[in-house]
């Protein structure tokens, strides 16, 4: 008896090492991450990286996305009646799921609750690249626009974003540190960085496409994070960015990505007149 237990126990220890050897040749399975919060969860306390605290009127335009009541994602106003987001972050919803809170440095409470009246999907945004990630809100009623509520100007259509340009993004995403508030919007300074390098260092992931444009630091410590998604990425005035996705938050050598404006310029006007 003591024979073959002493054989099957040989038998056990001689498959779990092939089965690690076979482990450790498998490709990494961590994949990169949409910076938005998932629906089920209905996160609290999550803001950008390495950032600093702000007040709305530094950044008008911003705005909470809500699915029944809490904070999924970003977004951007456009005009009185237009918000641009992420794709991603309205993808599968109901324009009846969705409001705005628009005016409030706190995604939770203030300013006023915009409700949507329709959501307008990029018609090629994939979900497997997340390419095209962009979807237009269409609100029931126009924001009355001030000082905490203002449209963010927009490119033009293809118009280039230089490299190392210094951008601001903003919102309400995770902060990686249970020391920063979670009760007030935040932002953080961030350089763009060229799309030869950006699609180096996401190669392992399939790269970038022309539609996504990448900034962050080479070190990391200053990123979008999850809660972020769809949020503004703002240069000289001009929205030229969506918070879209990345490997981690802040991460050394993976910049945040975002969807490109300047791409769906035509796009945009063509859904929405503006």
């Amino acid at each position: 008896m003591s024979n073959k237990i002493a054989i099957l126990l040989a038998l056990w220890v001689a498959v779990v090492a092939c089965v690690q050897a076979q482990a450790s040749h498998q490709p990494r399975s961590v994949q990169p991450l949409p910076r938005f919060l998932p629906k089920p969860q209905y996160g609290v306390g999550h803001r950008i990286v390495g950032g600093f605290e702000i007040n709305v009127a530094d950044t008008p335009y911003q705005v909470s996305l809500q699915y029944h009541k809490r904070h999924i994602c970003g977004g951007s106003i456009l005009s009185s009646k237009w918000v641009l987001t992420a794709a991603h972050c309205t993808d599968g919803s109901t324009p009846s799921s969705l409001t705005v809170r628009v005016g409030s440095s706190m995604h939770a409470s203030g300013g006023k609750v915009a409700r949507v009246a329709n959501i307008v999907q990029h018609p090629k945004y994939d979900d497997s690249t997340t390419d095209f990630d962009y979807s237009l809100l269409e609100l029931k009623d126009e924001l009355k626009l001030s000082d905490d509520v203002k449209p963010v100007a927009l490119p033009k259509q293809d118009e280039a974003v230089k490299d190392g340009t210094m951008t601001i993004v903003s919102g309400w995403g995770n902060t990686q540190s249970a020391a920063e508030s979670n009760a007030v919007l935040r932002a953080a300074n961030v350089p763009t960085v060229s799309q030869k390098k950006c699609n180096k260092a996401y190669a392992q992931f399939g790269g970038v496409t022309d539609r996504m444009l990448c900034a962050g630091y080479q070190q990391g410590e200053k990123d979008a994070c999850q809660g972020d998604s769809g949020g503004p990425l703002v240069a000289d005035g001009k929205l030229v960015g969506v918070v879209s996705w990345g490997y981690g938050c802040a991460k050394a050598g993976y910049p945040g990505v975002y969807s490109r404006v300047a791409s769906v310029r035509d796009w945009v006007r063509e859904n929405s007149g503006l």
